[in-house]
This record gives C-alpha cells, structure tokens and sequence, in this order.
C-alpha cells in the first residue's frame, strides 16, 4: 500500500534546487568577472552543494529507490560527492583566496591536493551514477538530467579545462538543476512512497 508524502517536504528540495541553480549562476558570474568577488560571493559558494543535496534526496526517494541497489549507490556516491564538494568550496573561496599563490601551489602538491583531486573524481563518477539511475526510472525528464551530467563534468575537471569552459559548465549545471527543481515542484502533490509489494500511484510522464 502506498502513503502519500506530504508534497511539502518536495517543494522544498524543489525550491532548494532552484536556489543552488541561483548560486552556481553567481558563481559562474563571479568567475568570469560578470559581478565582483566579495565576502558575499565567496561565501556564499560552498552553499549550492549544499541545496543541491536536498533535491538529489528528493529525487531518489521520490523516484530513484526504484532502480534498487543501483539506485542507492549511485544516491550515497551523489551525496557524498556533493557534502565532500562543500569542504572543497570551502578552500578554494575561502582559504585560497587569502594565500600566496606559492603557498596554494604547495598545498595543492601535498595531501590537500590529493583529497581535492578525490573530491572531483567522486563527483564526477556520483553525478554520473546518478543520472543513470534516474533515467532508468523512465519518469524525470531525460534533458535537465543530461545537462546535469554535461555540466558536471568540466566542474569535477576544473583543473584542467579553461576557465571559459568551467564557467559554461556552471552555467548548464544551473540550468539542469533549475529544470529539475521547477519540474519537482510541479509534481510534488502527485508523488507517493513506493514499497515492495506496490506501485506507486503516480506514473506521471517524464515530458
């Protein structure tokens, strides 16, 4: 039998989903000098990981625990991926940014760069499991979860891609997750708890 999920508690990853698209758009602007950096903009970074973790939640148990095991190692890669990135963030707009560039270089070539070279990899293979999990759902729309996967790549690749590319990344990211919050959003009163012995009630087509 199926117990409905108060739509709430899915519009609210869905409008956290919509607020780190909102960021990532600042970060790329930031980065390509759109807008200046300030303690606002550096700060305010590491919080796109962060809201994007609640609409990845949503999405698995909303969707996503129908794929099964695949399903719920492709989420916990996701997560923590995304909970690892928000340390990243934290370093390089925060600690970085008050370093001599000798002292960053140093950094990077001991463990830090190790862990921060990890944290991408994670992200990357995370964010592709990930995507792959929900299209075999066959019920989240297949476009904003491509570009999901499209911009994540030079982000987990940032240390080597140009600067342009890693700024058009940011931007399809934000536009993916923004897609994907909207279309939550829209559906969060039809969604219900799907179990062992039961389908869920709402079979909405993934347009």
């Amino acid at each position: 039998m199926s117990h409905p999920i108060p739509a709430t508690l899915y519009r609210i990853a869905a409008a956290s989903g919509c607020g780190s698209a909102a960021v990532l758009l600042i970060n790329a602007a930031k980065r390509a000098e759109v807008i200046p950096t300030s303690a606002f903009t550096q700060l305010i970074a590491p919080v796109a990981q962060i809201l994007a973790l609640a609409l990845v939640t949503a999405l698995y148990f909303a969707f996503g625990r129908r794929t099964g095991i695949f399903g719920l190692v492709a989420y916990l890669l996701n997560a923590f991926a995304l909970s690892a990135l928000v340390g990243v963030e934290f370093v390089i707009n925060l600690v970085f940014r008050d370093l001599p560039a000798e002292t960053v270089a140093a950094l990077r070539a001991g463990s830090l760069g190790i862990a921060l070279t990890a944290a991408s990899i994670l992200f990357l293979l995370g964010t592709l499991a990930f995507v792959t999990a929900m299209l075999r759902t066959r019920e989240v729309p297949a476009a904003p979860l491509v570009l999901y996967a499209i911009g994540a790549v030079p982000i987990a690749l940032r240390a080597f891609v140009p600067e342009a590319v890693l700024d058009l990344g940011l931007a399809v990211l934000a536009v993916g997750v923004a897609w994907l919050g909207i279309w939550l959003f829209n559906r969060s009163n039809r969604i219900a708890t799907w179990t062992v012995n039961a389908r869920p009630a709402y079979r909405d087509a993934a347009v």
